[in-house]
């Protein structure tokens, strides 16, 4: 059983990413605005915001990677939108496939996607001076906290697909989740925020999990914001994920 969805789960992912392959201007789309918005902090503002700040670029690295991930999962609620107008999703279901593998497979291009899109904006960020002295395991767990971050975001992404009623509403759900990143620490310590704003930044989910992959990145202690991290990230997996599995067998009914 399980060999058999996993065969059909590598069908199903190979189909989404001939997709992605064929229209690279996706990825490319995801990358723009990241690297632009790197590009104008570092070299517009920068100035006035790195005060007290050895290498902006490094600080400021993080948060963009996020918003990088927030962007992308969008494109995985627009192919889901799309699969369910055209009756694909209709259609896997009379084939001898396992039914869960038509939503896993979205769901790993989404990762196998974003990562790509990531090493992009990390391969610009060296160009603009961006160092690490984080060592085999330490990127390890950077990878790995990115990879859950992408995975519960595109769980929320499969809830927007299946339940939107057009394409714009299948998208429009992500630019609270890019807008996120704002208000935290991504650009700027919260300790610069007045209080209200201070509150929410630092007990936001992005805050915790930007604070860990910086730690990370300059090798320095992480304390406890690995841990608020992790509980963000499985809890919105979890969530994500049973709404998500909700919604696709009502649709499949």
């Amino acid at each position: 059983m399980n060999e058999h969805l996993f065969s059909d789960m590598s069908v199903m992912l190979g189909r989404s990413m001939r997709h992605i392959l064929r229209s690279m201007d996706t990825i490319f789309t995801v990358c723009i605005t990241p690297i632009a918005m790197m590009l104008l902090f570092v070299y517009v503002f920068g100035g006035a915001i790195q005060s007290g700040m050895d290498n902006y670029v490094n600080y400021l690295l993080p948060g963009i990677l996020l918003i990088a991930i927030a962007s992308g999962i969008s494109y995985t609620a627009y192919r889901l939108f799309l699969d369910k107008q055209r009756g694909i999703i209709e259609r896997f279901h009379s084939m001898p496939i396992a039914r869960s593998s038509v939503l896993w497979g979205h769901v790993l291009t989404s990762v196998v996607s974003n990562a790509i899109s990531l090493v992009v904006i990390i391969l610009v960020a060296l160009l603009m001076g961006f160092r690490s002295s984080a060592g085999v395991l330490s990127w390890l767990a950077v990878a790995g906290i990115l990879v859950l971050f992408t995975l519960a975001l595109t769980w929320v992404a499969a809830i927007a697909g299946l339940s939107a009623k057009s394409v714009e509403g299948a998208s429009v759900f992500s630019y609270p989740l890019i807008f996120l990143p704002f208000i935290s620490s991504a650009f700027v310590p919260t300790e610069t925020m007045p209080s209200v704003v201070r509150v929410f930044a630092e007990n936001q989910p992005v805050t915790s999990i930007i604070e860990t992959i910086r730690a990370l990145l300059s090798s320095q202690p992480v304390g406890n914001d690995i841990w608020v991290a992790l509980a963000w990230c499985l809890g919105i997996l979890i969530v994500a994920y049973l709404f998500a599995v909700r919604a696709y067998k009502r649709k499949a009914a």
